[in-house]
């Protein structure tokens, strides 16, 4: 739900590096900005701010470098998923954008570049005060990064960059309230929306912007696997993704679950086996939950394929992982190891072992219809 939350407030948002043809004019700029956008989606962080601080040397009154600064950060953010630390440098940097912009929007209330940076920083900020769960905050500036962002679509209605926050709001403003009706009240701030509409804009953002075509295919790859329910059109931009940017643990993560959604149980097994090799060589942003979620679907693999000592083995390591992470609320992962370690033992014909790991499972939050399952299983040895 966290992801949904984000997706809300950000949907009609101008996402990260999408700035277009008339936000910077200088060959240099373009590209110190291209070459940098590059290393944030794969993780290069520490190259990426050499290439956007060039930026700013050389364009100080100008806020693209400043948003980009502000975008290493907020990536950082999305890596380090359970940190409860809130990143100051992050919303000083995002302020600097809203600075820069307005001074540019007090000469023209039109600024095009102003208006372009001042509705992606609004976003941003706005995206990060739905994780800290500042609601009201992250209404208050989604609710003003959607009228900039209207404001940059009269002035260039034709621009690809732009038609990736026009796609965004297009689509989810129908899809959230179709999914989550409980968070209906949070969209009626703004004007219905079209989602073929909104998918077309997409698209035609990823194959024809300059600076946003990355974006807006991550924004595919989370429509058709969380909303499309396209899992093989999920796969197809996840795997492109991936493919560019190797370094990258959010797209490897929807690879392996791109991979799980489709049953191929060979690609499921190799992908996350080196999910958790980089997650145990403390690979950037390889983090104990993406941990967790690898040694899973490995258990789950070797289980499939009749090595139920070696699916034990990994099984029990995500419980132990999920028992570190989860804090006081058991997670779906806890309860479905329990689960699938007493049909490990059931194939053992170990009925102790099993029947515990069955009897544990009822003692946890339900998920998945777990304690159904659970149930069943004890029945049947007590035929």
């Amino acid at each position: 739900m966290k992801l949904i939350y984000t997706i809300i407030i950000g949907l009609f948002l101008i996402s990260s590096n999408s700035f277009s043809q008339w936000a910077i004019l200088q060959s240099d700029a373009d590209s110190l900005v291209r070459e940098g956008a590059n290393h944030i989606y794969n993780v290069e962080f520490d190259k990426a701010e050499v290439s956007f601080q060039e930026v700013i040397k050389r364009y100080p009154e100008h806020p693209a470098g400043y948003f980009l600064q502000a975008m290493v950060d907020f990536w950082r953010l999305t890596l380090y998923r359970y940190t409860d630390k809130i990143n100051d440098d992050f919303l000083q940097k995002i302020n600097k954008v809203i600075q820069v912009s307005d001074k540019l929007l007090d000469e023209n209330e039109y600024d095009i570049t102003g208006l372009f940076f001042k509705g992606g920083a609004l976003g941003y900020r706005a995206r990060f005060y739905t994780n800290e769960k500042e609601w009201f905050s992250a209404a208050s500036d989604g609710k003003e990064a959607y009228e900039i962002l209207m404001k940059a679509h009269e002035k260039a209605p034709g621009n690809h960059d732009i038609m990736l926050g026009t796609g965004l709001f297009n689509y989810f403003s129908v899809a959230i309230p179709e999914d989550y009706p409980i968070l209906k009240p949070v969209v009626l701030f703004f004007p219905p929306g079209n989602k073929k509409l909104g998918l077309l804009q997409l698209r035609a953002s990823m194959h024809h912007s300059r600076y946003s075509s990355v974006e807006a295919e991550v924004a595919l790859m989370q429509v058709y696997y969380s909303f499309e329910k396209d899992f093989d059109q999920a796969f197809f931009y996840a795997n492109d993704l991936f493919t560019r940017f190797p370094r990258n643990p959010y797209f490897h993560r929807y690879l392996g679950r791109c991979y799980v959604k489709q049953g191929k149980w060979e690609e499921i097994e190799a992908t996350w086996r080196e999910v958790v090799k980089k997650c145990l060589a403390r690979e950037l942003g390889y983090d104990n939950l993406t941990a967790r979620e690898g040694l899973y679907y490995v258990g789950l693999s070797l289980q499939r394929r009749g090595d139920q000592q070696m699916a034990i083995k990994y099984l029990k390591k995500c419980l132990d992982v999920s028992e570190y992470v989860d804090g006081d609320k058991e997670s779906g992962f806890y309860s479905s190891s329990l689960l699938k370690l007493g049909i490990s033992y059931k194939k053992l014909n170990d009925k102790k072992n099993s029947l515990y790991y069955f009897k544990k499972v009822l003692e946890v939050d339900d998920t998945q219809n777990n304690h159904e399952t659970a149930k069943k299983y004890i029945a049947d040895y007590n035929k």
